[in-house]
């Protein structure tokens, strides 16, 4: 039985990023970047109103003639005098004789002049050639996610392509007898399974969207049969269950069978304690407990990690933050504590129910309190690190 500390830094040590393919920008939502991207044009690619009204040259003049009119799209280079102005609008180019739009709520205009009743500052309301970018600057640095305004921004720049990390395939295999589908009838002795549905709801929220789930009933011929295929065509394979040391509990035998290489095995923690991390090849296995909670637990702890890392991502860790106990903490466990929690700006509260078989409380929680395997008693109003789950 490893450390906590151990076990996250063997998983890190293990989660290769994966390979790169070449991706259109449309459909690169959630993907990261594996190269940095350059800009290849000025944006904007020249001088831009930034408002529907007036453009002039700025000086003591609030009377000018119109002599034409700037439409978005248009190219029309007027040469003004001191004494004209063009009617523009949003986005339109700005002439290369003006300097200055005045908004068209700020004017008095007849149809051939326009007589200025609030003066801007000069140069207002001009977006000057290569404001937002300039061209060969660097649009983005690899490792960079990419979100709707990083496709949007990318567009603006004629950028159709991108170079990014593929996204890892992932299975998820469900062990137990015991297990009925959701919508079934809950006969004695069964209970529903949840554990895929949950473990894939949390995948998807970091940008895993293509999972395949699969089941298994607990025996050893069928488990070995199960992952020998499983192993083949994924690159993240989660199993939920059969990690124990009970008499049906054949998931590790079936994984060294397969070739699996053992990493570790269990972790000094409560909840989650009996879990396996190995490899064959280039593909990650988790075996996950089949208590709910202790699944969700170290999928957080631990899964989320590989599978960022995996993605490309340069900090794949939860972020931590601090806050005030709101109540006394016991730890005479030896062991480190992930104890489901709701914090505000503020404190944080342990909430009830931190059994590993309930999701009660964690459906609830927006945080999971560590407590050091070394710390028996944390006082109320005492500082705690918190991994935000929200």
């Amino acid at each position: 039985m490893i450390k906590v500390e151990e076990a996250i830094a063997i998983i890190e040590a293990n989660s290769t990023k994966m390979p790169l393919k070449s991706i259109p920008v449309s459909k690169a939502l959630g993907y990261v970047l594996a190269e940095k991207v350059i800009s290849p044009i000025n944006m904007p690619p020249f001088r831009q109103s930034a408002m529907d009204g007036y453009a002039f040259k700025h000086g003591i003049r609030h009377q000018y003639d119109i002599v034409g009119i700037s439409q978005a799209g248009d190219h029309s280079n007027f040469k003004l005098k001191p004494t004209e102005a063009v009617r523009i609008f949003t986005g339109a180019y700005v002439p290369n004789d003006a300097d200055t739009v005045v908004m068209q709520e700020h004017v008095m205009a007849s149809e051939d002049s326009i007589l200025i009743a609030k003066m801007p500052e000069p140069f207002a309301n001009v977006r000057n050639k290569g404001e937002q970018i300039k061209a060969n600057d660097v649009v983005f640095e690899a490792n960079t996610l990419i979100t709707p305004a990083a496709i949007g921004f990318l567009a603006c720049l004629g950028i159709t392509e991108i170079t990014v990390y593929k996204k890892p395939k992932v299975a998820i295999l469900v062990t137990g007898n015991e297990l009925v589908k959701p919508g079934k009838k809950l006969s004695k002795g069964k209970i529903y399974e949840s554990n895929s549905l949950m473990l894939q709801a949390a995948l998807q929220t970091i940008g895993i969207n293509k999972i395949k789930v699969h089941t298994v009933k607990d025996n050893l011929k069928a488990t070995k049969k199960a992952l020998q295929s499983i192993l083949k065509k994924n690159d993240i394979v989660l199993i939920s269950g059969g990690i124990s040391v009970g008499d049906y509990d054949f998931v590790k035998e079936a994984l060294l069978k397969n070739g699996v290489e053992e990493l570790f095995y269990k972790i000094n923690q409560k909840p989650g304690k009996p879990m396996f991390f190995g490899s064959k090849k280039d593909t990650l296995v988790f075996a996950l407990p089949g208590n709910p909670a202790s699944s969700l637990t170290n999928f957080y702890i631990y899964v989320y990690l590989a599978v960022k890392n995996r993605m490309g991502f340069s900090n794949a860790h939860l972020s931590k933050i601090v806050r005030k106990l709101d109540n006394d903490i016991v730890n005479n466990t030896g062991k480190t504590l992930f104890l489901k929690a709701l914090y505000n700006e503020t404190s944080v509260e342990i909430l009830d129910g931190q059994s590993s078989a309930m999701l009660n409380s964690f459906a609830v929680a927006n945080g999971l309190v560590i407590v050091p395997e070394d710390v028996e008693n944390i006082k109320k109003g005492e500082s705690v690190t918190i991994l935000p789950i929200d």
